[in-house]
């Protein structure tokens, strides 16, 4: 399962790049479709596309995001702290009883 959200969120975050290149700096899109006079895809038109997409794109890879975390920390059976704690413990243990004889 988190493979499969892994990859669409991958594919989202290489889909925002995309739109977020084709637009211009301006914020007038693509500056395609010939003439002003209203047809199907104006620059005002193309622009409108564009964010609405850059919208949609970047809402699902929030959203992938939070999906992603909450699998990732439900799969965790204890904390990174816990076995840190774990860890530094039994060192404390073996380190109490000196591994160089002393008595020379």
């Amino acid at each position: 399962m988190i493979t499969v959200v892994l990859i669409f969120h991958i594919i989202l975050a290489i889909g925002i790049i995309g739109l977020v290149l084709l637009q211009r700096s301006e914020g007038g899109g693509l500056g395609i479709g010939g003439s002003q006079s209203g047809g199907f895809m104006t620059a005002r038109g193309t622009a409108n596309a564009l964010t609405k997409l850059t919208t949609i794109f970047g809402a699902l890879f929030f959203l992938t995001s939070i999906v992603l975390a909450i699998l990732a920390g439900s799969s965790s059976k204890t904390s990174v702290t816990k076995e840190i704690n774990t860890v530094i413990e039994t060192k404390k243990k073996k380190s109490s009883s000196p591994s160089v004889p002393i008595d020379n």
